[in-house]
């Protein structure tokens, strides 16, 4: 719908109005999915007004029919129910308002809410958001724990009191919210994610007590559940009765099957964890005691000994071993020094058997002549040379004699 406009030549508000109509007019009919919020059936009336709201958004349309159209499931559709509406857009030109004109209404009957939510829940299962890997463990202890529940109800009751009985210290930042009706998805999204950035919150519980099955479709609705899959604080929740499975069980952390079984499995009792620090002290001290014992009577049995009880025994009877070894190596020293000294004296007797001096004693002598060469041929002297003669008691001189007059 191109137009040639410009500041100095614009539309009259009445042109762009009657042409925003046109244009819708041309719009075909639709099937429509909403929640019912506003319905206006006055007596007398031809036409029947409802508000037509997409739970999972904060988004209305207005919705027009013939009393005709609506008297036909006027017994089974109010305010709250869920619809499916085949209607026609209309554009009211003189208010600029857009609505849809209903020419046949059915309400969404349980089974056909049924098989939605087990639709969404296998295509939010394949995507990995209940897996159990993306599980976190909750804190033992929570410093502060995030409530999402409706004001004044049993299930704010059960969980504030039952926590409290068991950990008196125990604190909560509450948000209050609408737990069903078109409300409820937009306000419990909302406070997840406000609770969810509190630094100091550890654990979130969404609660709420039983219901029917279209009391607890906003805890099935898909923009709840991938809300609570992107948070980073643990949640708990706690829907409804044992036998109700919202969606939301599924994406939690944990889930538990009362708003009071929430509180069990988030605050732990001190009555329990008094008792169970003096089991573990019992049991220290049992430990202790025992090694203690062991200890005592490994120490009754040593000093039972006896070389404890005569300690220098010990030393005596090492005495006496020492002073055996002493005796023995001295004897082996002295064998030994003993054939050394023999081994010696046979020696220094072949020495001296041997050595020159000994010859010399049996009557020898050595020549030598002037220079200290020692004569040992007739062949190394001459006529009247004179040599030098050692004896065993001294040397003198001699003349070799000439060998021709002698």
């Amino acid at each position: 719908m191109a137009l040639n406009t410009s500041a100095e030549a614009p539309l009259p508000v009445g042109e762009v109005s009657r042409l925003i109509g046109g244009w819708i007019d041309r719009l075909g009919a639709v099937w429509v999915e909403g929640q019912i919020t506003q319905l206006s059936r006055r007596p007398g009336a031809g036409v029947v007004f409802l508000t037509l709201r997409d739970p999972s958004h904060d988004i209305s349309v207005a919705v027009t029919c013939y009393r005709q159209v609506f008297d036909a499931i006027a017994d089974v559709v109010s305010e709250g129910a869920r619809v499916i509406v085949h209607a026609k857009p209309e554009w009211y030109a003189p208010r600029g308002q857009l609505s849809l004109r209903a020419t046949e209404i059915k309400p969404v009957g349980i089974g056909e809410l049924l098989a939605r939510l087990e639709q969404l829940k296998k295509a939010l299962a394949g995507e990995g958001l209940f897996a159990l890997d993306r599980k976190r463990p909750l804190p033992f202890l929570p410093q502060r724990v995030g409530l999402v529940t409706g004001r004044a109800s049993a299930a704010e009751r059960d969980v504030l009191e039952n926590a409290r009985r068991r950990w008196p210290a125990v604190r909560f930042e509450v948000r209050n919210v609408a737990v069903q009706g078109v409300h409820a998805v937009a306000q419990v999204v909302r406070a997840v994610k406000e609770l969810d950035e509190l630094a100091d919150v550890d654990v979130i519980i969404v609660a709420r007590g039983g219901g029917s099955v279209e009391d607890l479709l906003p805890f099935s609705d898909e923009q709840l559940v991938r809300t609570v899959a992107g948070c980073r604080t643990p949640v708990v929740s706690a829907i409804g009765h044992e036998p109700d499975s919202p969606l939301l069980d599924l994406v939690a952390d944990l889930r538990a099957s009362t708003p009071t079984d929430a509180a069990k499995k988030v605050v732990p009792d001190v009555g329990e964890e008094l008792d169970r620090v003096q089991q573990l002290r019992d049991r220290a001290l049992r430990t202790v005691q025992g090694l203690i014992d062991r200890e005592e009577r490994g120490l009754a049995h040593a000093l039972a000994r006896p070389v404890m009880e005569r300690p220098q025994r010990m030393v005596e009877e090492r005495e006496d071993e020492i002073e055996a070894l002493l005796a023995r190596s001295r004897r082996t020293l002295g064998h030994l020094l003993d054939r050394a000294d023999s081994e010696l004296s046979h020696t220094r007797a072949r020495v001296v058997a041997l050595s020159p001096a000994a010859t010399l004693e049996r009557g020898y002598a050595v020549l030598q002549t002037a220079d200290g060469a020692v004569v040992r041929s007739a062949d190394d002297v001459a006529p009247e040379q004179e040599l030098r003669a050692r004896v065993a008691e001294g040397e003198f001189m001699v003349r070799v004699a000439d060998t021709a007059t002698g």
